[in-house]
């Protein structure tokens, strides 16, 4: 079993990504570690257990492999949240600003029943655009946020704590100051 350390060790830096002057956490690499990726969402369960989640909402792409193993564990509901066109029917869609720009996030309209509890997971908040932005989606939906989830939170970028500034807790397995 990797450790949350061991985890922690496998993410890559990557200057100048997407821009200069960024510097890109690369999950990737825990990817590519036969085992990592079961083990970190056995780590992301364990600090999950005392909040009830109906529904996994899954930020593209590198949410969708945290969060589809997690749905598949717990046999609950996927919600997919990707970028503009990648949806086929009914949408609902959000913009937001990250730390290098704007973007938007979409997902299906009456993905789960009315009401549900619903957990957004990621890889990893920074300034928590992209957090926010769903879950208003999920709100909008006729869903509650319960918690987001992340392996690795970025706390010098402030996402977290804007995040939780809604009342949705934050929880991460990795944090880097």
């Amino acid at each position: 079993m990797h450790s949350v350390e061991d985890i922690a060790g496998l993410f890559r830096n990557v200057p100048d990504f997407p821009k200069e002057g960024i510097v890109f956490k690369d999950v990737t690499t825990v990817l590519t570690q036969p085992g990592a990726l079961g083990d970190s969402v056995t780590h992301l369960l364990k600090i999950l257990e005392d909040i009830e989640f109906d529904a996994v909402a899954a930020v593209e792409s590198r949410g969708f492999m945290f969060g589809g193993i997690i749905a598949d564990r717990l046999s609950i509901p996927l919600i997919l949240v990707r970028k503009p066109g990648k949806l086929p029917a009914d949408i609902i869609s959000e913009d937001y600003t990250l730390e290098y720009g704007t973007n938007t996030v979409e997902m299906h309209c009456n993905s789960v029943p009315r009401g549900s509890r619903v957990l957004v997971i990621d890889d990893l908040v920074a300034t928590g655009g992209t957090a926010l932005a769903t879950l208003e989606l999920i709100r909008r939906d006729g869903s509650v946020p319960v918690a987001a989830a992340f392996l690795m939170d970025l706390r010098f970028l402030g996402g977290a704590a804007k995040i939780e500034d809604t009342g949705v807790p934050v929880r991460s397995l990795i944090k880097i100051d």
